[in-house]
């Protein structure tokens, strides 16, 4: 029960139910003389994936000794004991001298480990993490197992295992962790900007990846930089279990001393994170907030970046560039294709993201925000214009200069899902959202809409809610003030016609937020059909098109038998109906969330994880009833639960047609949902 047991359980979903586990064996003794030794082998490399035995061991010393970074252990291989001292810039007769690898000093030890690493990799069919002692000039195997890895290691060694025939397709995607590939799919260091990138210190590239950020030296000022959006690269002599949350939170790690099996380097494997350990030449100075690299000091706040790859750590921050896909990813994907089914689409509101999801697998969007389109450029202006508005003909003047806007949008997002469906949200958030709230911007607008200050003012205060949540929002919003409903409408359907035009394949789906009753939905769905009815009439031709609605409000899950009578499709919009359902505000809750978790009150955020004992059952009652009322309803989830790996899976087990979520979490669903139907 100390911090970081704690800590580790909650970092990897552990209930504190389960217990502790506890070993009881005989002892053996590394410590006895030069005769003996203690180590730590892996079977293939944990940080690439590649098929190379490799390892660190440490003469006269125990287990601990090894791991706790205080010596710089040895290699065991001399393939691996000259790659570190080429890194360190040790010469080869320096190295045979003072750094012999176990090959060299004990070789008969040497070779019988590596024999057994083998047979081990061989019975388990997965890379081995190894523990060893060598008491006498004997070899003690102390346990076994799983090796944890990186996300590029993950993948590429369960996909060597299955070219080599030891483990078929199906195992091949179980042993993916989800969450992990989240780690191939972000930005490296761009190709050009490292060709000029100063290199001021080089380490061992404990932990593979691109990270840039601020220096910081303990872990609680890593955490207090992190609250203020601050990016930072953790430096310290060495790490140890107490360092674990500042860790979390850093971009990168960057140690004095330690080796590839130290704390810092198996702690930041796990976590995906970017590590260099055992930068001897830096000299870190705790008191005076200083480390000295390259003949310069840097101070607390500094830019530096690291490259967990090569070991190296640049001068100042380095620019990124996307990662290359392709190869052992691209294969695993087309393994989640073969043997999901239940699709996964993306949460994009710009053709940009759309772009990017599509590229990452996303087989259509599962919720287009058209308020966030509102944004761009000028076109808060006419949309705070249309708030202001005092009567129906002003509001139509200016939806009127929004609707070229909305409409090219909708045309760029349709041609980047050529062929998948788009399902767009109407106007969602209250209009409160839209005004400006300081006197010099509300100045300027009354300028700009030849009104004074007192009426903007006016206008403003009036639109303020209580509780906006669960204020003049949603379908609320269509329902008062039709023409809203009405100018979105002509939007996507003008735009689908004119993709059609071109040849671009359409399947435009309107959602209606925040339905709570059936009179809700008809109301808007006749506004929509009536407005496209007028569009197809205008433009002598038609689409298809489907109206749904987003199951947010629990009275809506409770009731969904009869609002699918009107409704083609539901998507459960899981952030408010778990907000709704649990009377958490997402904006207050983490206030007390992380209490609640610490204290056993909550296994878990719900906003984070489908709560699958409440929320869930709502989600399943909503499916059930729906399709009692429309068997051949289309049904998905577009709230942040959509790209977590256990609610992926508990929407696949309700028989959910998609998933959907943000395009860097699209790879992470895939995976997660073909496990889902190997595991029915």
């Amino acid at each position: 029960m100390n911090e970081r047991a704690i800590l580790y359980r909650r970092m990897n979903q552990i209930p504190e139910e389960w217990g502790t586990a506890v070993n009881v064996q005989a002892m053996v003794y590394g410590n006895m003389g030069d005769n003996s030794a203690t180590g730590v082998a892996f079977s293939r490399d944990a940080a690439t994936g590649e098929n190379i035995f490799n390892g660190e061991y440490l003469i006269n010393a125990q287990g601990e000794d090894v791991v706790a970074g205080i010596r710089t252990p040895q290699q065991i291989t001399v393939e691996g004991s000259r790659r570190w001292a080429a890194l360190q810039g040790i010469t080869e007769e320096e190295r045979v001298e003072k750094y012999p690898s176990l090959e060299e000093s004990m070789p008969v030890c040497a070779a019988e480990l590596i024999a057994i690493a083998n047979r081990l990799e061989n019975y388990y069919k997965d890379m081995q993490d190894m523990e060893f002692t060598i008491q006498d000039g004997k070899l003690w195997m102390l346990q076994t197992r799983n090796g944890k890895r990186t996300g590029a290691a993950m993948v590429k060694i369960a996909m060597d295992l299955l070219r080599a025939g030891e483990i078929d397709e199906k195992t091949t995607l179980l042993r993916m962790e989800p969450q992990k590939l989240d780690e191939l799919l972000h930005p490296v260091f761009d190709k050009a900007a490292l060709k000029r990138a100063n290199v001021v210190a080089k380490g061992l590239p404990a932990s593979p990846g691109a990270a840039a950020g601020q220096i910081v030296f303990s872990a609680e000022e890593a955490e207090a930089w992190s609250e203020k959006k601050k990016k930072v690269v953790l430096v310290r002599i060495e790490t140890s279990p107490e360092d674990l949350r500042g860790m979390a939170v850093a971009q990168g790690i960057l140690t004095m001393r330690g080796g590839m099996t130290s704390h810092a380097a198996v702690v930041a494997r796990g976590m995906g994170k970017c590590c260099v350990s055992g930068a001897g030449e830096i000299k870190v100075d705790y008191k005076g907030k200083t480390v000295e690299m390259g003949g310069k000091v840097y101070n607390e706040g500094d830019w530096i970046s690291l490259n967990g790859s090569t070991g190296e750590v640049y001068d100042g921050q380095v620019p990124t560039a996307e990662p290359e896909l392709g190869g052992d990813f691209g294969a695993i994907m087309n393994l989640a294709a073969k043997y999901t089914k239940t699709l996964v689409r993306t949460n994009a509101d710009t053709p940009r993201d759309a772009k990017q999801a599509r590229h990452f697998g996303a087989q259509g969007i599962g919720l287009c925000r058209t308020e966030h389109m509102f944004f761009e450029g000028d076109r808060i202006k006419a949309v705070r214009e249309m708030i202001l508005a005092s009567d129906v003909e002003g509001r139509r003047h200016a939806l009127d200069k929004l609707l070229p806007m909305q409409r090219s949008d909708f045309e760029g997002i349709f041609e980047a899902m050529d062929g998948f469906g788009v399902t767009i949200r109407l106007l969602d958030p209250p209009l409160h959202e839209f005004v400006p709230h300081q006197t010099a911007t509300q100045k300027e607008l009354a300028n700009e809409m030849g009104l004074t200050l007192e009426e903007v003012k006016a206008k403003v205060d009036s639109l303020e809610e209580f509780n906006p949540m669960l204020g003049h929002r949603g379908c609320r919003l269509g329902i008062t003030y039709p023409e809203i409903t009405e100018m979105q409408t002509r939007a996507i359907i003008e735009a689908a016609l004119n993709m059609k035009a071109r040849g671009i394949k359409v399947f435009p789906e309107i959602m209606i937020p925040l339905v709570g009753t059936l009179k809700e939905i008809q109301n808007q769905a006749d506004v929509i059909n009536i407005t496209a009815s007028k569009v197809f009439e205008e433009r002598g031709e038609s689409v298809a098109y489907k109206v749904g609605t987003m199951i947010e409000v629990p009275r809506a899950a409770l009731t969904a038998d009869q609002i699918a009578t009107v409704a083609d499709f539901f998507s459960f919009g899981t952030n408010d109906l778990t907000q709704m359902t649990f009377g958490y505000s997402r904006d207050d809750a983490p206030k007390f969330l992380k209490f609640y978790k610490e204290h056993g009150i909550i296994k878990t955020d719900p906003f984070e994880v489908l709560d699958q004992e409440g929320v869930g059952q709502l989600v399943r009652m909503g499916v059930e009833k729906g399709r009692a009322t429309k068997p051949e309803l289309k049904v998905g989830i577009c709230g942040e639960h959509g790209g977590e790996p256990s609610s992926v899976k508990f929407c696949a087990k309700l028989g959910m047609n998609y998933v959907s979520c943000s395009p860097y979490r699209v790879p992470i669903a895939r995976v997660a949902a073909a496990q889902a139907a190997i595991e029915d």
